[in-house]
This record gives structure tokens, C-alpha cells and sequence, in this order.
């Protein structure tokens, strides 16, 4: 009765609980590889996959390097810029050394444009300031290096090139050295487009490009000056007739006399080609070369085209009247000397010892003959077209079409010495006009036209050209409408209608066919004048 009775609800069940029966070990997949547990369950596992271990790659170096790079970078930038203008170490040739000193060779400027393009594309705004301070170096150099030799007074002595010194001295070599330099440094800035003036990045060599523009100037326009001046009032001559310019002509000429002019260049152009080639060495030098060629074209244009007609007593070449009537009377003179044998005659030996070989003495009269002016403007055209032309595409064109202009001068002046229009009908003579002129200004083939067509009288004190039609002196009109290619495209409303006027009020019925189709011509040019400025 001592002893605790257990409650019920403590009491075990009838029979103990048995174990949980032990859970069994999972059996190997034979499909599922050894390390299956080990590897995630997003993978896949096949029978003949074999996993292979990724090889070891090294992050990808950063393209932000950091100071010591750019000294480095500063360092060769300032180490070419002094080598650029250094000493060369080979011997020199002993009319080339001015002071002991040789001048600077050709393809250096090119060497240091490659150098600043080979750098690091990614660090390319770095690149431009670290340029900053060593081309800033380089033109001051240039420009020191080149002030004492365009100031020397050999610099210019002589100002143009001729057979007996057909070479540059050594002072113009020394500056053309430094020309090329500046030149091609500034061809290696327009293929990487550093200091243009549209540029909106702002890189701040703009000073360095104009420092080195103005240093290919300062040497190449004295030189290209010297032989425009040479060339220009020989090219002014061609408006009068070679008998005119020349001094004197001799009884024994054979041929047509060569204008003074011509012969001067004939034997001048080719030195002229061969110093302009050297010293246009870069597309920046050949503006002044465009320059020079237009300029000559033109004046030769206005010279040539208004040179007056041959006096009565002077033949052009194209109708020798006095040769043929010369070799007339020879011939009736050997027929009248075969048909009576005078006795004594000498024997024919002791005359064939006197007379030359080819032909009999030509009479005095041949000394008047005289060079057209078509002759004179072909020759013209060949000795200007045998010097060099720029290659920039801009430049170049104008020159072409300055070209164009001469030649259509030289058609139309071999048109009007044929005197082939005399024999077509007027509708024919328009379409030839039309297409001779497509290429020619309007106040350049007008006194040409007139002279042949309108007014063929021989030249007097009152001849009519186009600035006694307009009011003016020669020089004034001159000055005013043919300055230049713009300059007359600009007055030829202006001059043309006025022109017109003088020629309507002039012009009878019976004036002719020439003048009605130089009227027509004239009046298509205004329009279409009118035309293009509206």
C-alpha cells in the first residue's frame, strides 16, 4: 500500500515500440559518375563528357597608364623633335655648306608626322598634350633657324634661277630645307586633322599649324615672286606683232620670225620648271604655284587677245603673197633664159658655187613677215604647260580650267587666220562659235570677234575695241573688267550690254553675216551671264 501506483497515461504500451528498421545505403548508379554528389545539379552529366580544366587567363592589362608613361612619351617626342632639326652626319657637297653647316634633308617631316601617328590610339587626348611643348620647341627653332637667311641679302641673289646659275645657293638651299620640313610636318597634319581651323575638340596646335604655314611662305613666295616678275612683261609683250617687239629682221629669213617673248621663255621654261619643282615640295607650297600659273595664263589671254592686226606691209605667216610671186617670176625668168642661149654663157659650175643649195635668195620683201598670234598663243600654251601642277584636287582644277581658256584662246585665233568661215552659212558659223568659246571668258574672245567679224579694217587710230565702245581708257578698262578669271566673269552684264547697244546702233543690212552672228553670240553670252549671277 506504500508503493506509487503509476497514473494510466504514464503507463508503457502493451508491447515496446520496435527500432526503426535501418535505412538502407543507396546503391551506386552505374550511370552517374563518381562525383555526381559533388557536382551541382544544373550541370549535365553524359557518358562521354569529360570535363577539362580552364586554362589560367590573365586579366586584360588596363589601357589607363599612368604618369611615368606620359614622361616617357614626353621624353621621345622631345628626343625626335631635336633629332628633327639636327646636324646630318653624312659629307655634304661644298656649295651646299653655309657656315660649316649642312641643310636639313628631305623626309624628316615625314619621319616625326609618323612618329606622333604610330602612338597609343586610346591615349590619343593625352597624346596631343604631350605635344604641346615640343612642337611649340620645334617652330621656335624653325623660325630662329630661318629669320637670318630670308633676311640675308644672298637670299635673293639671284631672285630667279638662270642657265649660268641654274642652282639654288647655299642660302636658298638651307631655307628650302626648312620650307620642306614645315611642309611635310604639315602633311602629316592634315591626314591626322590636328589644328584645322573647324575642328571642335580643341587641341590647341592651330598656333603650331600657322607658325609653320607662315614659315613655307616666307621662303617660297620671294622665290615664286622672282620668276613671276621675270616671266610677266615678257608674256605683256606678246600683244604687239615680233616685228614691232623686235629690233631689226633680217633679208635672209626663211621662216616666220619667233617673237622675242618666245624666244626669251623657250629658253628660260625649263630652268623655271626645274626650280619650281624643287621648291614645291608640299600641298601647302602649291597655292603659291596656283597662284603663279593663273596669273600667266591670264595675262598671256588679255595680251593675245588684244594684239591689233599685222600692218598692211607685214605678212602673216599663213599667206606669203610675195614668196609666190617671187617664185613666179623666176619661173618666167628661167623659161625666158632656156629659150635663147646668149653666147659666152659661163658654164652653170661658176653660179651653183654662189647661189645656196636650196633655193634663191629670198627678196627683202620676206623681212616684214610677221609671227600670228595664233602661232605665238600655241607656243605660249606649250611652254606654260611644261611647268609642274599642283596635285591638290582644288588647286588643280582651277589651274585645269585656267588651261581650258588658253586653248579655246588658240582655237579660236586658228579659226579666224583660216578664214574658213567665210565659206559656211551663218547657222553653221554660230554652232562653230559656240563650241570654239565654251571654255573662253566672254571679254577675252570679244576683241577677237570684233577685230575678225565686225570692224576687219586695218588697225588705225580709230579702231574700235571694247573700251573705246564702253567709255574708257585702256587702262581703266583694263584695270577694272580683266584683273583677273572673277573679275571679267563679274563684268560681262555689265560690259556686254553696252557693247550690244554701240553694235545694234552701228550694224546696217549690209553689214554681213560675220557681224549678225557676232551680235547673236554676244547676246546668248549676256543671258546666260544674267542667268548665272540672278
Amino acid at each position: 500500500m506504500y508503493s506509487l501506483k503509476t497514473p494510466s497515461f504514464l503507463k508503457p504500451t502493451s508491447r515496446p515500440t520496435s527500432p526503426s528498421p535501418p535505412i538502407p545505403s543507396p546503391k551506386p548508379d552505374p550511370i552517374a559518375a563518381p562525383d555526381r554528389t559533388t557536382r551541382s545539379i544544373s550541370k549535365l552529366s553524359f557518358p562521354n563528357f569529360k570535363r577539362t580544366a580552364s586554362p589560367l587567363t590573365q586579366a586584360p592589362a588596363s589601357l589607363v597608364h599612368d604618369g611615368s608613361y606620359m614622361e616617357v612619351l614626353g621624353l621621345r617626342l622631345s628626343e625626335a623633335v631635336s633629332k628633327a632639326l639636327s646636324q646630318p652626319t653624312a659629307p655634304a657637297a661644298p656649295h651646299e655648306l653655309l657656315g660649316g653647316r649642312r641643310p636639313i634633308p628631305a623626309g624628316r617631316g615625314r619621319a616625326l608626322g609618323e612618329l606622333i601617328a604610330s602612338d597609343d590610339p586610346h591615349l590619343y587626348r593625352a597624346v596631343l598634350r604631350t605635344l604641346h611643348r615640343p612642337l611649340s620647341v620645334l617652330v621656335t627653332n624653325v623660325s630662329g633657324n630661318l629669320l637670318p637667311l630670308i633676311a640675308s641679302p644672298a637670299f635673293l641673289s639671284p631672285a630667279v634661277p638662270t642657265p649660268q646659275l641654274p642652282n639654288p645657293n647655299a642660302t636658298q638651299l638651307h631655307a628650302l630645307g626648312l620650307a620642306t620640313f614645315a611642309g611635310e610636318l604639315l602633311d602629316a597634319f592634315d591626314e591626322l586633322g590636328l589644328g584645322q581651323d573647324s575642328d571642335m575638340r580643341g587641341d590647341g596646335l592651330k598656333g603650331v599649324r600657322d607658325n609653320l604655314v607662315s614659315s613655307i611662305k616666307r621662303v617660297i613666295d620671294p622665290l615664286v615672286a622672282g620668276i613671276k616678275s621675270d616671266l610677266m612683261p615678257h608674256i605683256e609683250a606678246l600683244e604687239l606683232p615680233a616685228s614691232n617687239a623686235a629690233s631689226k629682221a633680217t633679208g635672209a629669213t626663211k621662216a616666220a620670225i619667233v617673237h622675242p617673248s618666245i624666244a626669251y621663255m623657250q629658253t628660260t621654261m625649263p630652268i623655271y620648271a626645274r626650280a619650281l619643282a624643287r621648291y614645291i615640295t608640299s600641298r601647302t607650297a602649291e597655292t603659291s604655284l596656283a597662284s603663279l600659273l593663273i596669273s600667266l595664263v591670264w595675262r598671256g589671254l588679255v595680251s593675245l587677245s588684244n594684239r591689233p592686226p599685222p600692218l598692211p606691209g607685214m605678212t602673216p605667216p599663213g599667206s606669203p603673197p610675195l614668196l609666190a610671186l617671187t617664185k613666179s617670176k623666176s619661173k618666167e625668168a628661167k623659161r625666158r633664159g632656156s629659150s635663147v642661149t646668149p653666147p659666152n654663157t659661163p658654164p652653170a659650175g661658176r653660179f651653183t658655187l654662189k647661189l645656196p643649195p636650196s633655193r634663191p635668195p629670198s627678196p627683202p620683201g620676206l623681212s616684214s613677215k610677221v609671227s600670228s598670234a595664233a602661232t605665238d598663243a600655241r607656243a605660249l600654251f606649250d611652254l606654260l604647260n611644261s611647268l609642274p601642277r599642283p596635285t591638290n584636287e582644288l588647286a588643280r582644277e582651277a589651274v585645269c580650267d585656267a588651261f581650258d581658256s588658253l586653248s579655246g584662246l588658240v582655237a579660236l585665233l586658228e579659226f579666224v587666220q583660216s578664214r574658213k568661215y567665210s565659206v559656211v552659212p551663218a547657222s553653221e558659223l554660230e554652232r562653230e562659235l559656240d563650241m570654239i568659246t565654251v571654255d573662253l571668258s566672254t571679254l577675252i574672245a570679244l576683241p577677237v570677234l570684233l577685230r575678225a567679224f565686225v570692224y576687219p579694217s586695218s588697225p588705225s587710230s580709230s579702231e574700235r575695241t571694247v573700251a573705246g565702245m564702253l567709255g574708257l581708257t585702256d587702262g581703266v578698262y583694263r584695270s577694272g573688267c580683266l584683273s583677273g578669271f572673277g573679275r571679267a566673269e563679274e563684268c560681262v552684264v555689265a560690259a556686254g550690254q553696252r557693247v550690244l547697244g554701240v553694235l545694234r546702233s552701228e550694224l546696217t543690212v549690209d553689214s554681213g553675216k560675220e557681224s549678225e552672228v557676232v551680235l547673236r553670240w554676244l547676246e546668248r553670252e549676256v543671258a546666260e551671264a544674267v542667268q548665272l549671277h540672278h
